[in-house]
């Protein structure tokens, strides 16, 4: 057995690895097609159908761990440790069946070593026993994804690295769609416009003695304050990809009246309560599972903590949409929500100001 795989399975706390481990593949893999997918930047997903064509195939990915510092909040500077450079790492998305083949690098001007441990996987701890690259290294992983549904993937080198580079950003999810697509509650085909991705991040930035957030002119130079300051369990921030304020203004999300919108949304560490104020889930998948029935016409969805979960919904007015933490304390003082743009026609039917207060002014949210 490779000496890096019985290393890393030490580290998270593995016991042992049977010889079933060098069982020979059944499957002949030059046989299947191979497609490659571009990852891009959340909350955005990359180009995929939402049912399979064809039989399964082995879906091509590449992802470079990428130590740099971000700015969370104004004047707040955080060394991030990421997949492919943001906060959370990109949205892969597979069918069931198919098989994810990682390409995972990390730099050579990286500090510490780095791996991946996807919920989806089954075996190695995720694939975090076989992943596991220092600087200047590289693997290639495949797996065959089995359970359909969105799933976290994070970093997890073992010990007390595990939750230092989990709350450091290093997280992102996939998601594995049925090979006939989404069904509703009775067992329909359900089709978004559009799907976002929204990665949930706990933030724990010590403050010196002065009050002020300290910056590290490393990442390995805050760890000591960060794992101290992270055992009490409260967060200096909770953001929403990377940063207060990262998906409003000019970045907030867009759609258009009738639009279907899908919603991944991941927590990598503690759990959430994602609510659409002036919308609602009218699908949501309950742990992120497309195995089973979806709820219906939910007002708050729950993220248990290490897991994603779908939530979709059609809009059906237009303006100014908040979708947020409701945990408000979080949501308001610590930085978890964000901006959606709708456009279309106002429905009077659906609400409207019967009679208006002297101070209220037209631009409070709706588009009429």
């Amino acid at each position: 057995m490779n000496k890096k795989v019985v290393q890393a399975a030490l580290g998270l706390g593995l016991l042992c690895f049977t010889a079933a481990y060098a069982v020979a593949a059944k499957v002949d893999y030059s046989k299947l097609p191979r497609v490659k997918q571009e990852l891009v930047a959340p909350p955005f997903a990359p180009e995929h159908d939402q049912v399979a064509k064809g039989g399964p195939k082995i879906v091509e990915v590449t992802m470079e761990t990428i130590e740099k510092q971000i700015e969370i909040a104004p004047g707040v500077k955080f060394w991030a440790l990421t997949f492919n450079g943001t906060v959370p790492g990109p949205l892969i998305v597979v069918h069931e069946g198919d098989y994810v083949e990682l390409t995972l690098k990390n730099p050579k001007e990286s500090t510490m070593a780095h791996n991946v441990d996807f919920h989806a996987a089954t075996g190695a701890l995720g694939g975090a026993a076989l992943t596991l690259v220092q600087p200047g290294e590289e693997v290639v992983l495949r797996w065959k994804a089995l359970k359909p549904g969105v799933f976290v993937y994070h970093c997890a080198p073992g010990g007390t690295m595990i939750p230092f580079h989990v709350i450091s950003g290093m997280n992102g999810a996939i998601m594995v769609l049925p090979r006939d697509g989404l069904k509703d509650h009775k067992g329909k085909p359900v089709k978004y416009d559009r799907a976002y991705y929204i990665g949930e991040q706990d933030f724990y930035v010590p403050k010196g003695p002065d009050g002020k957030y300290k910056t590290y002119d490393q990442p390995a130079a805050g760890m000591a304050d960060i794992l101290e300051l992270s055992k009490g369990l409260i967060p200096s921030h909770v953001v929403f990809n990377g940063a207060v304020g990262a998906i409003t203004g000019d970045n907030a999300l867009k759609a258009k009246v009738g639009e279907k919108v899908l919603f991944v949304h991941s927590q990598s560490n503690r759990d959430s309560r994602p609510h659409l104020i002036g919308g609602h889930a009218d699908l949501y998948w309950v742990g992120g599972s497309f195995s089973d029935t979806p709820l219906t016409s939910q007002e708050t969805w729950w993220v248990p903590g290490g897991s994603a979960v779908a939530a979709l919904y059609e809009f059906k007015m237009p303006g100014l949409y908040v979708y947020l933490s409701h945990n408000l304390i979080e949501a308001v003082l610590l930085g978890a929500a964000l901006h959606m743009n709708v456009e279309g026609e106002w429905d009077n039917d659906i609400m409207e100001q019967v009679k208006a207060p002297p101070s209220f002014k037209k631009d409070a949210g709706m588009d009429h």
